[in-house]
C-alpha cells in the first residue's frame, strides 16, 4: 500500500467535497497539497497519529453527507469508503491494534432490542475508559451506520469557530446546515490578551469561567444537533445533557480489563508498562472528575448507562456488530 498515494486521495476527496458544497468556512486540509500530504503520511506511519487522522476523516465524511447533489454525494461517499478500507489495511491503520479475549468472546450471545421509536433521530453517546479502543469503536459504528461522528477534537474546532462568530449570531440555531457540519481543525492558540479583551470575554460568558462557558455552549450545540440529524458523540457528558433535555438517546460505556488497556497504550504510544499504567490512571481520573463535576454522577457506574461493554470480549469490530444488533440495525 502506497501511503503517499492514499494521502493524496484523502486530500483530493477533501477538495471535491469542499467544491461541491461551496462553503466559505474552509477546507479540512487548508494548507498546500505537499504540506497536507506530508502531514497525513506522518500520521499514517505513527500509531499515535491514529486519533488525529480519524478526526480529520470524520470531518470530511460529515461534510460529504450534506452534499445536495445525489451523484456527487454518491461519488464522495464511495471514495470515502474505499479510503477507509485501504487505511485499515496498512500497519497501525485505523482500528488495527487488537483488543480481544477470545475465550471470553466465545461465551457471549447477542440479543436484539429496538431502542428508538420510529421517526426519532438515532443519537448514540459513548463514554469509554482510556485504552479500551472506544474511539475506534465509535468511529467505526458511525461509519457503518453512515451517520456523523463527533469527538473532542471536532467539538473543540467547531466551538472555536462559533466563538469567533458569536458577535454575529444570536445563538446556535442561527448557524446553517453546512456551518454545523463543516468542522475545521483547531485554530492557533490565542496571543496574550489585553485587559479590554479579557473584560469583553468575561462579559460574553456572563461571568462564567471559560471552562464552564465552553461546557454550556457545547451543551446548546449538542441539543441543536440532536434536532437535525443522527450521530455518534464521544464523551462530552452528552448522555446527561440529553437526559436533562428529554432527548432520546442510547448511552454506552466501553471498557476493558486494566492490564489489556495498559498493553494497548504501550503499543500505541511506544512507552513502557509503568508509563502506560500511569497514563491510563491519569486520563481515567480526569474523565471521572469532569463527569462528576458537571453531572454529579459517577463516571463508569453501570447504573448510569443503557449498555456497558467489555471491548476485549468482542474486539473492535465485534463490539460494533453487537451494538448494531442491539439497536436492530
Amino acid at each position: 500500500m502506497d501511503i503517499k498515494e492514499l494521502a493524496n486521495r484523502i486530500y483530493d476527496l477533501d477538495q471535491m467535497v469542499y467544491s461541491s458544497l461551496g462553503s466559505a468556512l474552509g477546507h479540512v486540509f487548508n494548507r498546500d497539497r505537499d504540506k497536507a500530504v506530508s502531514e497525513m503520511v506522518a500520521l499514517m506511519q505513527d500509531a499515535n497519529g491514529e486519533h488525529a487522522l480519524r478526526s480529520r476523516l470524520a470531518l470530511i465524511s460529515n461534510m460529504a453527507r450534506t452534499i445536495p447533489d445525489k451523484e456527487l454525494h454518491k461519488k464522495a461517499m464511495t471514495e470515502y469508503d474505499l479510503i477507509l478500507k485501504d487505511l485499515r489495511d496498512i500497519p497501525h491503520g485505523i482500528g488495527n491494534l487488537p483488543l480481544l479475549d477470545k475465550d471470553q468472546a466465545n461465551l457471549n450471545e447477542l440479543y436484539l432490542k429496538n431502542r428508538f421509536p420510529e421517526g426519532q433521530h438515532l443519537i448514540i453517546c459513548i463514554s469509554r475508559s482510556f485504552g479500551s479502543a472506544g474511539n475506534d469503536i465509535g468511529f467505526l459504528l458511525a461509519d457503518k451506520l453512515q451517520i456523523n461522528y463527533y469527538d473532542a477534537e471536532i467539538f473543540s474546532s467547531v466551538m472555536k469557530r462559533l466563538e469567533a462568530a458569536q458577535d454575529h449570531v444570536s445563538d446556535y440555531s442561527d448557524m446553517n446546515e453546512q456551518s454545523l457540519d463543516l468542522l475545521v481543525k483547531p485554530n492557533s492558540p490565542k496571543e496574550h490578551e489585553s485587559f479590554s479583551q479579557r473584560v469583553k470575554r468575561t462579559y460574553r460568558y456572563h461571568g462564567l469561567n471559560t471552562r464552564d462557558a465552553f461546557f454550556f455552549n457545547q451543551s446548546d450545540l449538542l441539543c441543536d444537533l440532536a434536532k437535525k440529524r443522527d450521530f455518534v458523540v464521544m464523551g462530552r457528558c452528552a448522555d446527561r445533557i440529553f437526559t436533562s433535555n428529554a432527548i432520546p438517546h442510547v448511552s454506552i460505556f466501553i471498557t476493558a480489563p486494566l492490564e489489556l488497556r495498559v498493553q494497548r497504550v504501550m503499543r500505541l504510544n511506544h512507552i513502557d508498562h509503568w508509563q502506560a499504567l500511569r497514563l491510563v490512571r491519569k486520563i481515567d481520573h480526569t474523565h471521572a472528575s469532569y463527569y462528576r463535576y458537571y453531572t454529579g454522577r459517577k463516571w463508569g457506574n453501570a447504573g448510569n448507562y443503557d449498555l456497558c461493554l467489555n471491548s476485549s470480549a468482542y474486539g473492535v469490530e465485534g463490539t460494533v456488530d453487537l451494538i448494531l444488533q442491539i439497536l436492530g440495525k
